[in-house]
């Protein structure tokens, strides 16, 4: 009998570009600034929960309320540009959660894509060549062949550490080009490894845990995702005042919040489900659940609650149109398949069972 591979990966949420902070460069007259009219100060605005703009010094120090207003007045242009490129940031992170699904790759896509070796060699030191006066003192002559000596000394030692991380890098791509071109057909080892890594690249917007379980054989998965919270969603969208350099936040009512929420974590199933079908070719029924904790109003313990458990066989996978993704609404598109799910139209989940393998 064949044996189960059960797997449990954390994924860290991808690099996201931190845009409470940004600095600006404006011409500004002051007293403390500047000495000279006209000079550039650089200085880092910060951006508080209400949307409105401190100044700080490069050192950190806070702007003065005196320097504070010549910053106003005299970099107001600049400062408008930086508040409103962080404004459409921060609006189009919101939009983003619901768009997880446009990245979902073709189920046809080849598995292994060779990875170039980035880290370049160091490069060799030319030699220092003696002038006239080392000629004329031969004790500053042995202290530039000395010197000669060990740059070439760390640089030989530079090169071995890098033909040395080269051939690992070289060793470790082999081992990955036999595990995604031929391991993930039938071995299960191979399958969850690879799994483990193209869903490591997928840029997640929290920590997501996921368990993974290939059944009896390469043919079939479960996946579980823990799905975030409702509160971990914005409550917030913002909107730049024309003749005020500040932010104003508005607050998102409670339905389009849960309709968010709705789009986030069905976005999540699809995004899986695809790197699922493209990275394991010899997989042809994958089940994807959610859930999230909640605490039991009964005991007061928190327990897993699922929101949705979806089966999907490859055949009605590849009828999706790939090219056309930001036409698919992944609600709708579970919709498609074979689902477990207790959904108001509003978003308001309750408990269902999944799926299980056999």
């Amino acid at each position: 009998m064949a044996c189960r591979f059960q797997h449990r990966i954390t994924l860290a949420p991808g690099v996201r570009l931190n845009r409470s902070q940004r600095g600006v460069s404006v011409a500004v007259p002051g007293p403390e600034a500047h000495p000279r009219a006209g000079e550039t100060l650089d200085l880092e605005l910060t951006i508080d929960e209400q949307g409105y703009v401190s100044y700080f010094y490069a050192d950190g120090r806070p702007v003065g309320d005196a320097d504070a207003r010549a910053v106003r007045r005299h970099g107001e242009d600049a400062i408008h540009q930086q508040l409103q490129a962080l404004c459409e940031w921060r609006n189009a992170e919101l939009a983003c959660l619901g768009e997880l699904h446009h990245d979902t790759p073709v189920p046809a896509v080849a598995g292994y894509t060779p990875q170039p070796f980035t880290d370049p060699p160091p490069a060799a030191p030319a030699p220092r060549s003696p002038a006239l006066w080392h000629w004329l003192w031969p004790p500053a002559k042995r202290r530039l062949e000395q010197a000669n000596v060990r740059r070439r000394a760390a640089f030989d030692e530079g090169y071995r550490q890098w033909e040395w991380r080269k051939a690992k890098f070289d060793a470790d791509e082999f081992s990955r080009e036999q595990r995604e071109a031929q391991g993930v057909w039938d071995d299960l080892e191979a399958m969850a490894q690879t799994l483990h890594e193209r869903l490591a690249e997928i840029a997640w917007p929290r920590e997501t845990v996921m368990d993974f379980d290939l059944g009896a054989d390469e043919r079939t998965i479960a996946v579980d995702i823990d799905l975030p919270d409702e509160d971990e969603m914005p409550d917030r969208e913002w909107t730049m005042p024309a003749k005020r350099l500040k932010l104003t936040p508005k607050k998102i009512s409670v339905t389009r919040q849960r309709k968010l929420y709705r789009d986030h974590v069905h976005g999540l199933a699809f995004r899986v489900l695809g790197a699922v079908f493209a990275r394991l070719p010899a997989v042809q029924e994958a089940r994807i659940s959610g859930y999230r904790q909640v605490v039991d109003a009964a005991t007061g313990d928190v327990r897993d609650q699922y929101l949705y458990s979806i089966k999907v066989t490859r055949e009605r996978w590849e009828r999706i149109h790939f090219d056309a993704l930001d036409q698919v609404d992944p609600v709708a598109a579970s919709e498609a398949f074979t689902l477990r799910r207790d959904m108001t139209k509003t978003g308001i989940f309750r408990d269902i069972e999944p799926f299980k393998l056999v």
